[in-house]
């Protein structure tokens, strides 16, 4: 073959030829390119410079030295650099090269729009543009039928999205209306395929979301009886595939209307149609069907489905479930294999130490420091305190049913836990049974329990030294709590609630200056630990810094929004900064939560009064009165409301109120008197000053009311009564004389002693008691009371590990009819307490 073309080529021209020698390289010549490619050129190029002038770009036609081609005169460069057409390697002639007269075609180029016969005259037009502007598209008839059912299943799915997204931002009616209206579409949507006969072609995909979506939305907004409609057409149509997992939506449906009988029904009846091939699925319908076993009462069905749920898939939840009806039908012995089987479920998250960078290499540290906070590791997180919150409840409730007492039982569940993954949690149960100690009254007992962690590593050192300071601060032995609170703060310098306790020891100091810098080093360390920002508003507003204190509530009021302590204290703040319209609107607040505190309503009305506004004043004066009918200062402000008002029948029953309560008061009983008087009933008026003078024979204002009243009926008694009164003036009037006389010596006493002790330092030490709002004994059960109107208190907080556990039992307040008693309360001490989760 290469013969051949050597041979053609010397006949063709050997000028027009570059053969290949066999010392050269064979890749020679790929670097060439074609010179009318060369934009080195281009500004010397006439032909192209015009085409860019004009408008068009139309070039001149050129005269083709070889015909066929499209380069015309100029010839190809060469690897050596002459300026002659190239031919391959293997002597193959160049495409569009005239051979034996006749232009060969360049076929590979056609598309392009070049031509094999190119004409002198003809314009080079690839695009075609001399042809004109193409025609414009054909526009779409949408007056078709197969347009118009287009069109129409593109709103139907429109619909449905917009369902979709009304309900995911909470729109319930708005997402029910757009799935109404996506079934309407949908209706006629088929009518319109119907008529025009492509009923076959029928969008069962589409049919199936509009109903499932109806469906949901009925769901969602509570019309059980549609959506149940709804539902029964989709399973019932067997066009649908896997409708039948529709029947746990209806099982679900009939668990919210309580009809439980039904929902297992329909639970069994899914359970039938899922195949075995779906294993995670059947186990959560055999939980839903546990569940409601467990709402019906019958245990042991429950037992059934749970057992074959831990045999098959083992999970918390369904470990904790089951220990809690083992524990409803009281088997022992089958409850400690259920707490066995349940702290040994894996959890298929990796250990916390995969997140501890690496010193040696950095780029595995800094793909740690971007998955240590991840959603993935969040949720791991999550997981893992659910497990040990399943785990601790688990233990507190059969503790102290699994053995003969509950020691013994909380010490078989701690051996249980230290030989599980779960070793951590050890430690949290012995404080629960701290706790539990506590809930039996038995105080030295929990003590003791505490104290045993006085050597254990500093995060539970820590927590029971927190738990015992504040038990010792409930106690008022604030010297044991100062101690603890001390050995606490240096076991974990960052326990917020060690530096707490250690705030309020300092408190009851006086040192408020300290205490606040302990509540802030508490915030410091946790930002949400609104005990902390609660004890420091307490501090500013003692050491009258009343700014910086309303600061602290309003922060305080922003992450705890209904409490009632917090808009009391801004209340008060206000008031304090004479700005009673904004203590009146917080105080208003603060009965929005808690409607029937006596205390509030009373101070609203003292508000009230205080501006002016009598009508509003006795109607929260008269509220305090009905919740909490033994307030004396509300009685005294009603009955003199009504003496003031000409209404004195009406103040007669609110001063007889007065009287029940403190009988040895003699004003109660004037005061009823008077009111009889003053209304016209003097005969009753006589009666009660005449049982007044039995009770309190010395009382001269009562004489002067009998003589006057004797007087005016003319009755004979007013010269008894006149001589009664003349010797109670006069041993009134001796008795001043002596009082006076002892006052006097004592001043002259006090003055010779100061000046008998003259060079000597005077230390005047005052002597008082502080009273707290209520007594050992009651705190001791538990029961403090947190009504938002009482004085100001220091809040005492102490960690339970894991659990914010702050006091022992549970929180119990007294009634509204029952408020803690008038003391001069210098503290009172606020208990947050968390019930177990059983």
């Amino acid at each position: 073959m290469s013969a051949s073309l050597l041979h053609h080529a010397r006949e063709r021209g050997m000028e027009n030829v570059h053969l290949a020698v066999e010392e050269e390289d064979l890749y020679s010549g790929y670097n060439d390119y074609n010179p009318t490619f060369d934009s080195e050129e281009l500004e010397n190029d006439v032909g192209f410079q015009q085409a860019v002038r004009t408008s068009h770009g139309r070039r001149p036609p050129m005269t083709a030295k070889f015909p066929g081609t499209a380069i015309g005169a100029r010839p190809l460069a060469s690897s050596f650099g002459a300026r002659v057409p190239v031919a391959s390697s293997m002597g193959r002639p160049i495409t569009g090269a005239v051979q034996d007269g006749a232009a060969r075609p360049m076929t590979a180029v056609r598309p392009a729009g070049y031509t094999s016969s190119m004409t002198r005259g003809s314009t080079f037009d690839p695009l075609g543009q001399s042809r004109g502007p193409a025609a414009p598209l054909e526009a779409k008839n949408e007056d078709t039928p197969e347009e118009k059912i287009k069109i129409l299943e593109k709103k139907v799915n429109d619909l449905i999205e917009e369902s979709c997204m009304a309900h995911s931002t909470g729109a319930l009616q708005l997402a029910l209306e757009k799935a109404k209206e996506a079934g309407r579409k949908e209706r006629t949507l088929v009518r319109q395929r119907e008529q025009s006969g492509n009923a076959d072609h029928v969008n069962l995909d589409l049919t199936y979301s509009v109903l499932l979506n109806l469906a949901n939305q009925y769901a969602n907004n509570e019309m059980f009886p549609e959506a149940l409609n709804s539902y029964q057409v989709i399973v019932k149509n067997k066009m649908f595939s896997n409708a039948g997992r529709l029947k746990v939506n209806m099982a679900n449906i009939y668990v919210r209307q309580k009809s439980y009988p039904k929902a297992i029904k329909f639970y069994r009846m899914a359970l039938d149609q899922i195949s075995n091939a779906h294993k995670e699925m059947r186990i959560k319908i055999m939980q839903n069907i546990g569940v409601v076993f467990v709402r019906m009462g019958q245990y042991s069905d429950a037992i059934t489905s749970f057992e074959h749920i831990m045999s098959e898939s083992p999970n918390v939840k369904t470990g904790f479930n089951l220990i809690l009806c083992y524990y409803a039908i009281g088997d022992r012995e089958r409850m400690k294999k259920a707490f066995q089987k349940l702290i040994s479920v894996p959890l298929g998250v990796d250990d916390e130490d995969k997140y501890i960078p690496s010193s040696d290499d950095s780029d595995s540290g800094m793909v740690i420091e971007a998955i240590r906070n991840d959603r993935l590791h969040q949720m791991e997180r999550d997981l893992k305190v659910l497990a040990e919150k399943y785990i601790m409840t688990a233990a507190k409730l059969i503790a102290p049913d699994i053995e003969t007492s509950f020691v013994t039982g909380f010490d078989w569940c701690v051996d249980m836990v230290k030989s599980s993954q779960y070793v951590e949690l050890a430690n949290d149960l012995e404080i629960n049974k701290a706790i539990t100690y506590l809930r039996q009254k038995d105080f030295n007992q929990a003590v003791e329990t505490l104290k045993t962690f006085e050597k254990k590593d500093s995060r539970v050192k820590s927590a029971a030294a927190t738990n015992l300071s504040f038990l010792y601060f409930l106690e008022k032995d604030y010297e044991q709590a100062d101690r603890y609170a001390d050995l606490a703060m240096t076991a974990d310098r960052y326990n917020p609630a060690a530096l707490i306790n250690k705030g309020n020891t300092v408190f009851i100091k006086q040192d408020h200056e300290k205490a606040g810098e302990f509540y802030k080093e508490a915030l410091r360390n946790d930002s949400s630990c609104t005990e902390g920002l609660y004890n420091l508003g307490l501090t500013y507003k003692r050491l009258n810094r009343l700014e910086e204190a309303l600061d602290c509530f309003l922060k305080l009021h922003a992450i705890l929004r209904n409490s009632a302590q917090v808009m009391y204290q801004l209340s008060s703040l206000y008031e304090l900064l004479e700005d009673p319209q904004q203590a009146i609107e917080w105080l208003i607040q603060v009965l929005s939560v808690t409607h029937t505190d006596p205390r509030a309503l009373a101070r609203l009305g003292e508000l009230y009064d205080g501006e002016g506004d009598k009508s509003q004043a006795l109607q929260y004066y008269y509220e305090s009165f009905r919740y909490f009918p033994s307030n004396i200062d509300v009685i005294e402000w009603l009955g003199a409301y009504y003496i003031e008002t000409h209404f004195c029948e009406k103040a007669i029953q609110y001063f007889e109120r007065a009287t029940l309560i403190q009988p040895t008061q003699v004003k109660w009983q004037l005061m009823v008197a008077s009111c009889y008087r003053r209304s016209g009933n003097y005969q009753k008026a006589l009666e009660t000053y005449k049982d007044i003078h039995r009770k309190f024979p010395e009382n001269v204002e009562c004489l002067r009311f009998l003589v006057r009243l004797c007087t005016d009926m003319g009755l004979q008694d007013v010269q008894e009564y006149a001589t009664k009164l003349k010797k109670a003036e006069k041993m009134k009037e001796v008795r001043e004389q002596r009082v006076k006389a002892g006052r006097e010596g004592s001043a002259r006493s006090r003055r010779e002693g100061r000046e008998g002790s003259a060079g000597e330092s005077d230390v005047t030490v005052a002597t008082g008691q502080i009273w707290s709002m209520w007594s050992p004994e009651v705190l001791r059960r538990g029961k403090i009371e947190t009504s938002s109107c009482r004085d100001s208190c220091v809040c005492l907080c102490a960690s339970l590990s894991h659990l914010s556990t702050h006091a022992a039992g549970r929180q119990a307040s007294p009634p509204p009819c029952s408020p803690p008693p008038r003391r001069p309360a210098l503290l009172r001490v606020h208990v947050q307490t968390h019930a177990p989760l059983v």
